[in-house]
């Protein structure tokens, strides 16, 4: 297994191309989940605004394969990745610029 950054993580997934990958993350409840996800679905918008812009947080808008509904992966805290018949752990990074406040949101530090 391949250790990677998170930077070079989101590259290969922007990359995949809308091939299903593996993902582990930590949740905001503290729990590691495993995602099956792809990209490239077309997501169609409800009228609604979107209240933030995903990349100021370090987040990729994913389609999960289980739950069939999109969502929002956050980069800081992936764990591994398995993508193109490969797998990759992911560096985690001693200082961070990533916290969660006492609601369970993401802050920058």
């Amino acid at each position: 297994m391949q250790t990677i950054n998170r930077t070079k993580a989101k590259e290969l997934i922007k990359g995949s191309k809308g091939l299903i990958f593996a993902a582990t993350f930590t949740k905001k409840d503290g729990s590691n989940r495993l995602m099956n996800a792809r990209t490239g679905k077309k997501y169609t918008p409800t009228g609604r605004k979107q209240p933030y812009k995903p990349s100021d947080y370090n987040l990729i808008a994913l389609y999960d394969m289980r739950k069939k509904a999109f969502r929002m992966l956050n980069l800081n805290t992936l764990i591994t990745l398995s993508i193109n018949k490969e797998k990759y752990l992911i560096e985690q990074e001693e200082e961070s610029h990533f916290a969660f406040d006492n609601e369970g949101n993401n802050t920058i530090i």
